[in-house]
């Protein structure tokens, strides 16, 4: 089986939609996603991602399932070095995260302070249990620390969702960390990750990516990738900090 995780276009936050950039690269993507042969579709509930899955859908005549467990990962935390406002989840400074070893861990991740008061764990919990059973139906039924081919098939699944939750969903496919993939990956809008089923001995299947976080269907049509999501490459620009 093949899953394609997308994130949504350039936002617009304020309104929970697109900008007039995502809307284009958003037009882009539906141009590439058009060409598969898709199982199913499957989006989150918030604006930016349906209208990017929008432009897909209304392209080859599908609709999309709503999962609420898609939209982007919810915790707010009171950042260590910030306590006067929250954070999204995972927007740590480097030097504060890494010099936690538990952070590094699939295990004790979830256990800092900052954690247990914004309830992360069970945000964590509530997603990977929706995703699991959205596998299980599809044929594949988690099992420890890999997934049981009960249903093998080549099936392509696709999900339009968020950066954050997209992390989510590849640490319980990968059994690490969240933070790892949170602080050490970037998906630009519209970026596509493709992660493939291996199936080497009968009835065991582990997920693997295929392809992270690619926006070749941007970079084909002179589109520049939007900034969303980095920050400064270097503390001397301009850039977000």
């Amino acid at each position: 089986m093949k899953l394609v995780i997308i994130r949504h276009g350039d936002p617009d936050y304020e309104k929970d939609s697109l900008t007039e950039k995502g809307w284009r690269e958003a037009e882009l993507l539906a141009e590439r996603i058009a060409h598969l042969e898709v199982k199913e579709f499957y989006v989150s509930p918030l604006g930016r991602a349906r209208d990017t899955a929008s432009c897909t859908l209304n392209r080859v005549g599908r609709t999309a399932t709503v999962c609420d467990w898609l939209r982007e990962f919810p915790p707010q935390i009171l950042r260590p070095d910030n306590r006067e406002r929250r954070h999204i989840a995972w927007d740590w400074l480097p030097q504060d995260w890494m010099g936690e070893p538990a952070f590094f861990t699939r295990e004790n991740w979830a256990d800092h302070a900052v954690f247990q008061e914004a309830g992360v764990k069970e945000a964590y919990e509530e997603v990977i249990r929706g995703f699991d059973r959205l596998l299980a139906k599809h044929g594949y039924v988690r099992d420890g620390e890999y997934y049981r081919a009960e249903r093998p098939n080549r099936d392509t699944l696709v999900f339009f969702c968020h950066f954050g939750l997209e992390c989510v969903l590849l640490s319980r496919l990968m059994n690490v960390s969240p933070m790892i993939l949170w602080h050490g990956l970037c998906a630009a809008p519209t970026s596509v990750t493709t992660v493939i089923t291996e199936e080497r001995r009968q009835g065991k299947a582990i997920f693997r990516v295929n392809s992270f976080g690619d926006i070749s269907h941007l970079y084909v049509a002179g589109e520049e990738p939007a900034f969303s999501a980095r920050f400064c490459e270097t503390f001397d620009s301009d850039e977000r900090h």
